[in-house]
């Protein structure tokens, strides 16, 4: 007993200087009985030694985007022979809605690209285009579930997790999983941290988010007063009694996650602070990325720390765009126009950046970037000029690790409305995700409850027409 409140209250000195840091998930976690960030081999050899995800969240329009449809601009305002009216979320008027914005040809590749996107036109022919995507929910919770973990429903770990479970951490200073969320102050995406939660896999494994307001991650900084020194003697104190307790207590996997999470926050406070700080970015890469931009700075900010931290050895990146609320992302449920330019003003600079950055730094052809939201957006309209959520079709593209650029894959109809040729689940983008980092996703499993799990379920196929 007398132990036992020692322990803890070297814990809560200690933890006054570390925090929320890597902690706060751990404590639910389940035991894995290898070292849970020790790097580990690939199945087969990598294209991509890491993964940056730009989520749009609240499903961008895929007539709107990257999906031109000549037909759908022709027959504006006509009736859609076979719209559904159970498809989107609330009713559609079942009348066609032609895209407000001009389609233009880039590239060598000749990809539409929607005038909202003036950076990112530049870069088609290193993207690789999925336009038949689809998902099995028409409601933003489960849809993000079902983008991030394959299922629409909570408790499951998310891919972020399971490229950590995976791979292992690349830099043992830093989080394998990182998360980055709207920088304008529109708050969490739905289901919020679930959203890059690792489920039933030890909690370690948990997505780290990256604040927009105050100190990027809670508690990075010592206590006044708590030296280096001393802070190291305490955590050597406390993992000797937490040792202790574990060789008498086999198996207590919870207190090993507390330990390495101890672990972790301290070396973190040695090497996040630099990572995080861009002010010694140069002039010119600030400018690429729009920092002076009014309007674009404040995304083009978490692009820029997104290649710091690639560069500091994170494996998996995720960066949302949009908060909650119809007004506060990619939902433009009353006006497409209005909706769809001010949100692609915000990133469209900072991911072209993104793009060319990494393709000059010679870090493009081992890092895997994807783009998508959680689903698409009707092809009828929704009141006057809006357009309500579509699960039936949307566009996603990845670009460098490994994929063909400049390559079109799937159709949707002659209005954008239904995936027509090659539909592609979600499940398919994870086994596409995890086959350019060396991972079968049939052999990444995980044993819970007496069934081994994994992140496509009993499904999923690579996408191999798009991989170089």
């Amino acid at each position: 007993m007398q132990g036992s409140l020692t322990r803890r209250s070297l814990l809560k000195s200690f933890g006054m200087g570390l925090g929320a840091v890597a902690l706060e998930s751990m404590l639910a976690s389940v035991g894995d009985p290898r070292n849970p960030r020790e790097s580990r081999l690939t199945h087969f050899p990598a294209k991509a030694r890491s993964v940056i995800w730009i989520v749009l969240n609240g499903g961008p329009s895929q007539v709107d985007t990257w999906d031109y449809k000549p037909e759908l601009q022709r027959r504006d305002g006509q009736m859609l022979a076979d719209a559904d009216p159970r498809t989107g979320f609330f009713e559609t008027t079942g009348r066609l809605l032609a895209s407000p914005f001009q389609f233009r040809q880039h590239g060598q590749s000749g990809t539409w690209v929607s005038e909202i996107f003036p950076y990112l036109s530049r870069h088609v022919d290193d993207m690789a285009f999925i336009h038949s995507c689809f998902t099995r929910s028409n409601n933003h919770s489960p849809a993000l579930f079902e983008m991030n973990t394959g299922l629409s429903r909570m408790g499951f770990p998310c891919v972020g997790s399971w490229m950590a479970y995976g791979l292992g951490a690349q830099n043992a200073n830093l989080p394998g999983f990182l998360v980055m969320t709207d920088a304008k102050g529109r708050g969490l995406p739905k289901n919020q941290a679930q959203n890059w939660g690792a489920g039933f896999l030890p909690g370690i494994y948990q997505g780290t988010r990256i604040q927009s307001n105050g100190s990027p991650i809670d508690n990075l900084s010592s206590s006044a007063g708590l030296t280096r020194d001393r802070q190291r003697r305490l955590l050597d104190m406390v993992n000797k009694l937490n040792g202790a307790h574990l060789e008498r207590f086999k198996g207590q996997v919870e207190l090993s996650a507390r330990i390495e999470a101890l672990e972790l926050a301290f070396r973190m406070q040695m090497e996040a602070p630099e990572v995080l700080s861009i002010d010694q970015e140069p002039p010119h890469i600030r400018t690429l990325y729009g920092l002076n931009h009014p309007v674009a700075k404040q995304f083009g900010r978490q692009c820029l720390t997104a290649r710091r931290m690639l560069e500091a050895g994170v494996r998996f990146i995720q960066i949302y765009s949009g908060g909650t609320g119809n007004a506060q992302s990619w939902d433009g449920h009353t006006d497409i126009a209005a909706n769809h330019r001010q949100f692609a003003l915000e990133t469209d600079q900072g991911i072209a950046a993104l793009l060319a950055d990494l393709k000059q730094r010679g870090l493009l052809d081992s890092t895997l970037v994807v783009c998508c939201g959680e689903f698409g957006r009707t092809s009828d309209s929704q009141g006057s000029r809006g357009r309500d959520h579509n699960p039936n079709a949307f566009t996603a593209w990845f670009a460098g690790g490994g994929v063909r650029g400049g390559v079109h894959y799937g159709k949707t109809d002659p209005f954008g409305y239904r995936t027509m040729e090659n539909p592609r689940h979600l499940h398919d983008l994870h086994a596409t995700i995890l086959h350019l980092c060396g991972i079968d996703h049939e052999r990444l499993t995980y044993r819970f409850n007496g069934r081994d799990f994994r992140l496509t379920d009993v499904h999923g196929n690579v996408v191999k027409e798009i991989l170089a």
